[in-house]
């Protein structure tokens, strides 16, 4: 291997790898949502796994069509940048109205009692609540559209510092080059993502998180669009 290959084969591992560590965006979703909906490990890495591939591949395509097209890189970073505030309000989206919906649902379960007094003179109390027959949050479990909801984000969401370190093999028209950074940022992005979601989860398994487990969807919608947040007003 040449040594501007090897160079840019290391610089497309090293990117790949710190634009997914420094982005909360691309594993709490799935570390926060696997808990929630109490995927089991094999769901939540599979989920994972699909949303990552979305994630790079739709970049991929974009540079490559640029590439093909002759547009130029600050054209396609105004692009990516434009997808990714698409993204992260999205992002941001989602994780409102799932927290707003599961507080809803955390009210309509608050156990109360009320007080009856019969003819006879009897008085009994009973608790009951208002949820009875109707356990279950429409937005994610009503089709199972959660999965399908992070995909269609992940997929609006760009890699964007793929995009410059595909523009330079292209522009020495080293086609070997843009298939090598493609395939090595898209498996360390991918692998990076399932790799931290895999340690969250075998890391609370080992937590006691009974006493949370009333808010853990209130908690996720939270995490989730705080994660939007921060990549909207911080850059991550």
């Amino acid at each position: 291997m040449e040594g501007s290959t090897l160079l840019l084969a290391g610089t497309a591992v090293t990117i790949g790898f710190i634009h997914t560590i420094v982005g909360p965006d691309h594993y709490l979703p799935f570390i926060v949502m696997g808990e929630a909906r109490r995927w089991s490990i094999r769901k939540t890495m599979f989920i994972t796994f699909l949303c990552g591939v979305g994630h790079v591949l739709s970049s991929i395509v974009v540079g490559f069509i640029g590439i093909a097209a002759g547009i130029s890189l600050s054209k396609l970073e105004f692009l990516e940048g434009f997808r990714g505030n698409i993204a992260a309000w999205l992002l941001i989206t989602f994780g409102l109205v799932y927290m707003l919906i599961s507080l809803r649902t955390l009210y309509r379960k608050r156990r109360h009692a009320h007080s009856h007094t019969h003819s006879n003179g009897t008085a009994h109390v009973h608790e009951h609540d208002h949820f009875s027959g109707h356990s279950h949050i429409h937005l994610t479990d009503k089709k199972n559209l959660t999965p399908w909801i992070l995909f269609l984000i992940f997929v609006l969401g760009p890699c964007e510092p793929l995009i410059p370190i595909l523009m330079y093999p292209a522009a020495e028209s080293n086609i070997s080059g843009v298939v090598l950074v493609s395939l090595l940022f898209s498996a360390v992005t991918i692998a990076t993502m399932m790799g931290v979601v895999m340690a969250f989860r075998l890391g609370l398994s080992h937590i006691n998180l009974k006493p949370l487990e009333r808010y853990v969807n209130v908690i996720a919608g939270a995490t989730i669009a705080i994660s939007g947040l921060a990549i909207q007003f911080l850059g991550l």
